[in-house]
């Protein structure tokens, strides 16, 4: 076939490359929509911080809005201004009952002596103080939490932490630690802060102070306290002794948090003599006075095998439960802590395995005391960004998803008739979803942890200089 050029002259036409032009792909010309799309997200991208503090106002106006609406009584704040009064009023700390659940004083004397100054606000204020402290302290954990982690790495950290904490307030923990006006998030911040402390730079010298006071106030944390010790025993001993003198970090902190925690008991017995003799002697040792073991809040080894054996004294099976969940606990937070170079974020690793720990072998762990699930999902979400493969981006979905599920709320609850002692299959599989989830954590932290230390150690260049003391993360 042939057709004439625009030269007259006799041009060939290949029909392979006959094109139908009805075929042909139409560039569509870009709508008022997509261009206002375009322009949000360059506008996002060039001020990511202001829409984060945007978007996390806007959750918090809604969760206070939602929490309002559900007439919380946030109860457990009430008690503790009864324990302030009592303690005001030079009464019995510990034959006080506050509001009309009859609700016993739990904590150590110090913690009533620091909840005198709530007696001299109304209940409205003492509500709204209370609900934004709460708030302005789950912005400081996720704030802590990234440090410890070591991220973001491209988006500026105050934009993280605000979207982060905007999400965060709708967990089922962290919902019903504002629900009640617990004090979880204050304790879990003063750990973070030591664990976030590095040698060198500013308040270095007072890590472990934070940890002392938060056992202080609650029991708890003091497992962090053996679980620094132990680091630091488990390094000097690594240490050759041709090495020479060194600092160690570890065994510092963990002097240092003892001290606090003995400073506050020592301050505590001279305000109330009476009160820290008969808890120290008494109380500490009444693990059923916070409530029914078995009840389906009390998210721990104690509470699932209540629940399981539908008896509320488990006996010896929780012993033998804790003492080995503890020893597996804490050697794989303190062989994380000790796998630097080796295992990435390896301190996070190691703060998150003490923290579950702490809450599985605790005789009572309410759900919100859970609220080390913020920085668990964002140690997760930190390994699946740097892995980059499907196994790890489903267990931070799926572990983020129990946590704001309120799974264990799903089943009969009812303090006074007990029905958690007589659960079927199904319901005491929703009960213990935190359980699980800890002993999956601890699982998959044991494996890292394991795989880490068979790896040899990095080798610096020769010229490098030698560290003395152990890198912390920067605070």
């Amino acid at each position: 076939m042939y057709v004439l050029s625009s030269a007259v002259r006799i041009v060939p036409v290949d029909r392979r490359r006959t094109v139908d032009l009805e075929l042909l792909p139409v560039t569509a010309k870009p709508t008022i929509t997509d261009s206002r799309a375009r322009g949000a997200c360059a506008a996002l991208l060039r001020h990511p911080t202001r829409y984060a503090a945007v978007f996390c106002l806007l959750s918090f106006t809604g969760f206070w809005i939602a929490q309002r609406a559900a007439h919380v009584s946030m109860v457990d704040l009430l008690v503790y201004r009864a324990e302030g009064w009592t303690v005001r009023n030079a009464m019995d700390l510990y034959e006080m009952r506050a509001t009309v659940h009859n609700l016993p004083n739990t904590y150590p004397p110090f913690a009533s002596l620091l909840f005198t100054p709530l007696t001299f606000l109304d209940t409205g204020v003492m509500r709204t103080f209370a609900t934004a402290l709460n708030l302005a302290l789950l912005v400081a954990l996720v704030h802590l939490a990234l440090r410890l982690i070591g991220r973001p790495r491209v988006v500026p950290r105050a934009a993280a932490v605000l979207s982060l904490a905007g999400l965060g307030v709708w967990c089922e923990p962290v919902w019903t630690t504002l629900r009640y006006g617990q004090i979880n998030l204050l304790v879990t911040a003063l750990v973070l802060w030591d664990l976030t402390r590095r040698p060198g730079r500013r308040g270095h010298h007072w890590a472990g102070a934070g940890t002392g006071v938060a056992a202080g106030i609650k029991i708890t944390p003091a497992l962090f306290l053996a679980f620094l010790a132990l680091a630091g025993l488990v390094e000097a001993l690594r240490r050759p002794r041709s090495a020479g003198r060194f600092r160690n970090e570890h065994l510092r902190r963990a002097a240092v948090g003892t001290g606090a925690f003995l400073a506050t008991a020592v301050l505590a017995g001279l305000a109330l003599p009476h009160d820290s003799h008969r808890y120290w002697t008494e109380i500490l040792f009444a693990t059923d006075r916070p409530g029914d073991v078995e009840g389906a809040g009390n998210q721990n080894l104690r509470g699932v095998l209540a629940r399981l054996l539908h008896t509320p004294d488990p006996g010896g099976w929780w012993l033998a439960a804790a003492a080995l969940v503890a020893c597996a606990g804490l050697a794989t937070a303190v062989a994380a802590q000790l796998a630097e170079g080796r295992l990435p974020g390896n301190r996070a690793w190691a703060a998150v395995a003490c923290g579950v720990t702490a809450l599985m072998v605790s005789p009572v762990s309410w759900s919100h005391h859970w609220v080390w699930a913020v920085p668990m999902v964002l140690l997760l979400g930190a390994e699946a960004l740097r892995r980059r493969t499907a196994p790890w981006r489903c267990l931070t979905a799926v572990t983020a998803l129990l946590f704001c599920s309120y799974m264990m709320w799903y089943v009969p609850h009812d303090r006074p008739s007990r029905v958690e002692l007589h659960q079927n299959a199904g319901q005491m599989l929703l009960t213990a979803v935190y359980p699980i989830i800890g002993a999956v954590f601890l699982a998959v932290a044991g494996r890292l942890t394991v795989r880490a230390l068979r790896t040899p150690p990095p080798h610096p260049p020769a010229d490098a200089p030698r560290r003395t003391e152990p890198s912390y993360a920067r605070g």
